[in-house]
């Protein structure tokens, strides 16, 4: 990598990528242990007839921050990876330690797939599309009008896109970091049109579900390591969607609240397939089967959970 300032992939023309049957990639970032991304890419590639290892990349394990991302890229690179994905919390910290960007990612600020190309890190944004697409799939006809979106983080700022881009009237962000969900608000409205996002702080969010058609979540909240709800169970009403970023567990508390109430619902198995799918084709340039991966996720999440109820009867 270089120290010239991060450009734009369509700064220049890029060379096809050189045919290859043998595969080496990471995850970066924190508590990552769980994560079913190395089994979704791999058992896609065994499909495919490729080697493929996917390594994890945990920073906890290490004993470093997420400022060390920067180094951790470019030691992936000098050792031969084909590319990594990146998670909490480094997909806004990683982007100065980054040659280019496309477009997709330039435009959120968040990085969550990067490719070696040629010696250079380009830094890439599946969770947009993997979402835009999880949802068209499991929601395809609810309101979209009025949207309350809950956490501003790198997941969050992809999935703000993604709802407003799928053709949501209004969304409202909700942060407990006042300046992160304002920023976000300010960035959407900057992308989209002014009057697209507003920013609102915690306490408003009854208020703000009571005359919403769908609620997003994105953050940590109900992940295996963060249990529990978001909010209170008594906001949610049977008009109300609800949309969900974790997907281990698949069934969050959330979701599990917002069915007992007549709620429809989307797990966040979706997005981690799909956002899986399209980092396989940009590190491989074949394309996968999304239709086995939905499978793939339905049963590692499945074994998943019987394995962390089983450890707690134990």
């Amino acid at each position: 990598m270089t120290n010239e300032p991060v450009r734009t992939l369509a700064s220049r023309s890029r060379r096809p990528a050189v045919p290859q049957n043998s595969y080496l990639v990471g995850l970066i970032g924190s508590g990552i242990g769980p994560s079913l991304s190395p089994a979704l890419h791999e058992r896609e590639a065994d499909r495919q007839g490729l080697r493929y290892l996917y390594r994890l990349i945990d920073i906890d394990r290490l004993g470093v921050g997420p400022e060390a991302v920067g180094d951790l890229v470019r030691a992936a690179r000098d050792l031969g990876f084909d590319g990594l994905n990146i998670t909490h919390p480094c997909k806004q910290l990683v982007i100065p330690h980054l040659d280019e960007l496309a477009p997709g990612a330039e435009a959120l600020g968040a990085v969550n797939t990067v490719v070696f190309e040629g010696g250079r890190a380009i830094g890439h944004n599946t969770d947009v599309t993997g979402f835009a697409a999880s949802f068209a799939r499991g929601l395809p006809d609810v309101p979209l009008e009025r949207v309350v979106q809950l956490g501003a983080g790198g997941a969050g700022v992809a999935v703000a896109h993604a709802v407003l881009t799928l053709g949501a009237g209004h969304v409202t962000v909700v942060d407990p970091v006042p300046d992160r969900a304002s920023g976000l608000a300010v960035s959407l409205n900057r992308h989209f049109g002014e009057g697209r996002a507003a920013a609102a702080s915690p306490d408003l969010l009854g208020a703000l579900l009571a005359g919403a058609d769908g609620v997003v979540h994105a953050t940590p909240t109900g992940m295996a390591a963060h249990p529990g709800l978001p909010f209170a169970a008594s906001l949610l009403h049977p008009g109300l969607w609800v949309a969900e970023v974790v997907y281990r567990p698949l069934e969050t508390e959330l979701l599990r609240a917002a069915r007992a109430v007549g709620c429809a619902v989307l797990d966040g198995g979706g997005m981690a397939v799909f956002q899986a799918a399209d980092a396989f084709r940009l590190f491989t340039g074949r394309e996968p089967d999304s239709g086995r991966m939905l499978a793939d996720i339905a049963e590692l999440a499945g074994a998943a959970g019987a394995a962390g109820a089983a450890g707690a009867r134990s």
